[in-house]
């Protein structure tokens, strides 16, 4: 595949065959996926790796934030669900990001840990691998962050679910680029 065939084909994936992850693949794929533009060179990120019974903890923690419902019943069925789709993921790869108290170069470590981000995507696509690159309510409760261990200063810029696809969605429509563009030439 060509760089171009990855940046095209890559898809963010949601649903993953029951296939273990090789540790040292995703190892291997974050060595190289820190070559990103990064001012300064602060190199703020760090990772975790989340898998096999380490998910447990996640999946309850989900469990218990999607038990909502009218009755008891409904409670407890939106937990469960909550529950199997954390467990089905093979593996997070949390991606946590020193802050930086001076505004601009936290918003600089900001986009070069996006890039590593997409980075680790892509190489992961090459290989066969799908993520799908995750923030929201969980992440950012204290215990998420308890259990993934950040720390006062650091933000979660992402729980990456990592796997082998069980099904690839098909491409969605991308904007014409070309609509976009402002010549300033004189």
């Amino acid at each position: 595949m060509t760089l171009e065939e990855i940046i095209k084909g890559r898809r963010s994936i949601q649903l993953y065959q029951d296939k273990e992850v090789d540790v040292n693949l995703v190892k291997g794929l974050l060595e190289k996926a820190k070559w990103v533009p990064n001012h300064k060179m602060t190199q703020p990120w760090r990772f975790v790796l989340v898998y096999d019974k380490g998910k447990e903890k996640i999946a309850q923690l989900n469990k218990r934030n999607a038990a909502k419902g009218a009755t008891a019943e409904e409670k407890q069925k939106n937990g469960e669900i909550a529950y199997q789709k954390m467990m089905a993921v093979p593996m997070f790869l949390m991606v946590i990001m020193e802050e930086n108290p001076n505004q601009k170069l936290r918003e600089e470590d900001y986009a070069a840990t996006s890039c590593l981000v997409q980075n680790v995507s892509l190489l992961a696509w090459e290989k066969g691998l799908g993520m799908i690159w995750k923030t929201g309510a969980l992440t950012i409760t204290p215990e998420f962050r308890e259990i993934v261990g950040a720390k006062l200063g650091e933000k979660i810029v992402g729980m990456m679910q990592l796997g082998y696809p069980a099904k690839v969605p098909k491409a969605r429509p991308r904007a014409d680029v070309q609509s976009r563009i402002t010549e300033i030439n004189n």
